[in-house]
C-alpha cells in the first residue's frame, strides 16, 4: 500500500488569450491551482483547478494550511474516502466557491496517480464510454464582438466540423440579442448549433421574455438565464419555453444538481470539475444525470473535460475555450471537430514544467511533508 510521501503546491495566473466579456463580468485572469502528490513508491499524479480572477490566493492559503497536510500518510488510492474526510474537515465553509476548488486540484491529482499507477487514461479508467465527442465553441462567441465577427467566427467553426458555436447574450436589449443571433444562424443555417450563454444575467421574468423573443431560432440552450440558487426561478421558465435550460458551472454541490433534476429546472446539465470539488463529485453528478436522461455538456476546462465527457454515455460536448497552452507540451487533439481522449496513462495533459515553474507565483509555492495533527 503507497502512502502520500510529499504535496507541491503552486498557482499559475493565466491572461486569457482575447478578451472575454458576458453580461455580468469581464473575464481577465484566470489563476490556476496546480497540485502535484507523491505516494511512497515514487508515483506522481497532478491536478489543478482555477478561477476567473479572484479568490486564488484564498484557495491556496486553503490547501497549504488545512489540506494538504492532512493528506500526507494517507493511501493515496482511497480517492473516496480522502474526499469525504477533506469535505468534512471543512465543513464550516462547504458548500462554497472557495472549498470546491480546493478540493478539486486535490481530487484530480489523486485520480492522476491512480490511472497513472494502472497505466491507464482517465476516460477508460472512470468508464470508457467512447473515444471522442463532438467541440462547440466559445471564444468567438464573447458579448463585446460584433456581429460580423460572430458570424464569420462561427462560419469558421463550422468549416473546421465543429457541432456549433456559443454566443454570449444580455444586451441592454432583447432586440440587440435577437439581432446578433439571427445573423449567426443565417449564416450556418439550420443544421448547425447555436448555444447561448446568460451569464445569470436575468429576472425570471426577462429570461422568459427573451426565450419568447429568440424561440423561431432553434438554440441548442440557454445557459445560466437567472442566479444559480433561483431553482424555482428556473423551473418556471423550463415550463414557459421549449428551449433548453442549462445550468451547472456555479453549482458546487451534487445535491444542488439533484434538486434541479428532481424540479425539472433545467434539461442540459453543465458540472465543472474545477467547481464541484473534483472528478469524484462530476462522476456522481453524471451518473445522476443520466438517470434523468439529461445530457452532460460540461463547462471550460476542455483539457480535462473531454477525458470525463468521454467516460460516461451521456457526455454530449466538450466546450472549445484553449487554457493551458503556455503550460503544456502538446495539445488536446482534435479531428473532425472531434475531441479525441488521450491516450497516455493519467488525465492526459502534458504538462511542460518548465513553463509551470516559471510562471509560478513564488508566494504560493510550498511542499508540504509534514502530517497535520
Amino acid at each position: 500500500m503507497a502512502r502520500i510521501e510529499k504535496v507541491e503546491l503552486r498557482m499559475v495566473d493565466l491572461v486569457p488569450k482575447v478578451k472575454r466579456t458576458d453580461a455580468i463580468q469581464s473575464f481577465v485572469s484566470q489563476e490556476t491551482p496546480i497540485v502535484t502528490i507523491t505516494d511512497s513508491d515514487g508515483a506522481t499524479g497532478t491536478g489543478y483547478s482555477y478561477t476567473i480572477g479572484t479568490g486564488g490566493s484564498s484557495v491556496m492559503r486553503l490547501l497549504a494550511d488545512h489540506l494538504a497536510p492532512r493528506l500526507i500518510g494517507r493511501d493515496a488510492d482511497m480517492i473516496e474516502g480522502i474526499w469525504h474526510e477533506l469535505e468534512f474537515a471543512t465543513h464550516a465553509t462547504t458548500i462554497g466557491a472557495i472549498t470546491s476548488i480546493a478540493l478539486a486540484a486535490i481530487d484530480t491529482a489523486l485520480w492522476d496517480l491512480r490511472a497513472r499507477k494502472q497505466g491507464l487514461p482517465l476516460w477508460k479508467l472512470a468508464g470508457g464510454a467512447k473515444d471522442r465527442c463532438p467541440l462547440y465553441t466559445t471564444e468567438g462567441g464573447w458579448l463585446h464582438i460584433e456581429t460580423q465577427a460572430l458570424v464569420d467566427d462561427a462560419l469558421d467553426a463550422k468549416a473546421k466540423g465543429f457541432t456549433g458555436s456559443k454566443v454570449k447574450v444580455g444586451r441592454p436589449h432583447g432586440s440587440e440579442d435577437l439581432e446578433r443571433l439571427s445573423a449567426v444562424r443565417a449564416a450556418v443555417g439550420d443544421g448547425y448549433e447555436i448555444m447561448t450563454d446568460c451569464n445569470q444575467g436575468f429576472t425570471v421574468d426577462e429570461a422568459i421574455r427573451r426565450a419568447d423573443r429568440l424561440r423561431e431560432l432553434d438554440l441548442a440552450w440557454l445557459e445560466e438565464p437567472l442566479p444559480a440558487d433561483d431553482i424555482d426561478g428556473h423551473v418556471r421558465l423550463s415550463n414557459s419555453t421549449a428551449t433548453p435550460i442549462a445550468v451547472g458551472e456555479s453549482l458546487y454541490s451534487i445535491r444542488h444538481f439533484r434538486e434541479y433534476m428532481q424540479k425539472g429546472a433545467c434539461s442540459i446539465v453543465q458540472v465543472d470539475v474545477g467547481r464541484i470539488g473534483g472528478i469524484t463529485p462530476w462522476l456522481k453528478v453524471a451518473h445522476a444525470a443520466e438517470a434523468f436522461d439529461i445530457p452532460v455538456c460540461p463547462h471550460f476546462l476542455m483539457e480535462l473535460h473531454v477525458s470525463l465527457t468521454c467516460a460516461v454515455p451521456n457526455g454530449k460536448y466538450v466546450e472549445y475555450i484553449p487554457q493551458l497552452d503556455d503550460l503544456t507540451g502538446s495539445r488536446m487533439e482534435i479531428v473532425d471537430g472531434h475531441a479525441l481522449a488521450p491516450a497516455e496513462p493519467g488525465i492526459g495533459i502534458d504538462w511542460d514544467w518548465d513553463a509551470v515553474k516559471a510562471k509560478s507565483i513564488a508566494e504560493f509555492t510550498t511542499t508540504v511533508t509534514q502530517r497535520e495533527d
